[in-house]
């Protein structure tokens, strides 16, 4: 990272900015040219280990994209707002919370495992707990992403 200065480190204030965003987008191989798409998403820390959850339809691009190269790229961010620069155009920036992952996608296939995920993602984004039936898991699809590499950053000021 090259600005170690707002490098994030503590897993408490990592896990604050995965709680605060709704929306990851997800960097997919596509031959010559990456293609990223935005999704909802639930997450979940599990002995330092970060596991990614999205749903989706049960057919269509990105599946195609995971089922032919599951490396995954996943960026999130919060808290984003323009700093003024005044009168000297070089002198904007911005404030910004973001968590890139590295890692491996897969499509779920156990219904025990899909229901877990739509569970997470559910409680994620509406902060409520939901019960999945069996036939609600199999209306859709749920890919599952888990992060080898981690890394976080925030300008604050």
């Amino acid at each position: 990272m090259r600005r170690k200065d707002r490098e994030v480190t503590d897993l408490k204030e990592i896990e604050a900015i995965l709680e605060e965003a709704k929306i990851l987008h997800l960097g997919l191989n596509d031959g010559e040219c990456p293609y990223v798409v935005p999704l909802h998403y639930g997450y979940e820390f599990e002995e330092g280990q970060l596991t990614l959850w999205m749903h989706c339809a049960k057919e269509g691009y990105k599946l195609d994209l995971i089922r032919k190269d599951p490396h995954v790229c996943a960026e999130i961010d919060c808290r984003v707002q323009a700093v003024s620069g005044g009168d000297i155009p070089c002198k904007y920036g911005s404030l910004f919370a973001s968590v890139i992952g590295r890692g491996t996608a897969e499509v779920v296939g156990d219904e025990g495992e899909k229901i877990k995920g739509l569970k997470c993602l559910m409680k994620h984004q509406t902060g409520r707990d939901f019960e999945f039936s069996p036939e609600m898991a199999a209306g859709v699809e749920v890919i599952r992403v888990r992060i080898a590499e981690l890394s976080a950053k925030a300008r604050t000021v």
